[in-house]
């Protein structure tokens, strides 16, 4: 398999272009409205409350103040993780599973982020059950994170980078 540097859905990582920091950060943008719009409109319907990941945000760093807690949540969705899909996630998926559509990389890429939103986070670094013991919190929780990456997947491949 050779990799090309000139076509973007040909190479294995983006080109490290003001265009692709853009298109990560619109992608984690419109994701980060898809979960937020998940987890504090639809999620309490289905729960009887909102997700609240400020909260695991604070049990993670130790303190208690939620408005930078709200930040640090809204950074990581809008610019951490569109960078990972876009220089982790899609290249692995490029190289292991070639076959697959954008949207199931997407699928993949979501999961991925609540195994480590609801494993590593909340049980490793703050101590709570793994996966919340997978009570409604927990399955309300990994739509949100399949909806978030399904929507950067699909900006990603929208704005072709």
């Amino acid at each position: 398999m050779s990799i090309s540097t000139t076509s973007p859905s040909s190479s294995l990582f983006p080109p490290l272009t003001l265009a692709t920091l853009l298109t990560a950060v619109l992608a984690g943008f419109a994701a980060d409205v898809t979960w937020e719009f998940w987890a504090r409109v639809l999620t309490p319907f289905w729960v009887g409350g909102p997700l609240q990941p400020a909260a695991l945000v604070q049990s993670v760093f130790g303190f208690q103040n939620w408005p930078l807690a709200e930040a640090i949540h809204a950074f990581v969705g809008i610019v951490a993780y569109p960078l990972g899909y876009l220089f982790v996630a899609r290249p692995i998926a490029r190289v292991v599973t070639p076959f697959l559509p954008w949207w199931v990389v997407g699928i993949g890429f979501g999961t991925g982020l609540w195994v480590f939103a609801l494993y590593v986070m909340a049980h490793i670094f703050a101590g709570l059950p793994p996966f919340l013991g997978f009570g409604q919190l927990a399955w309300a929780s990994l739509v949100g994170h399949v909806l978030f990456g399904i929507v950067a997947a699909g900006v990603v491949r929208w704005r072709g980078v």
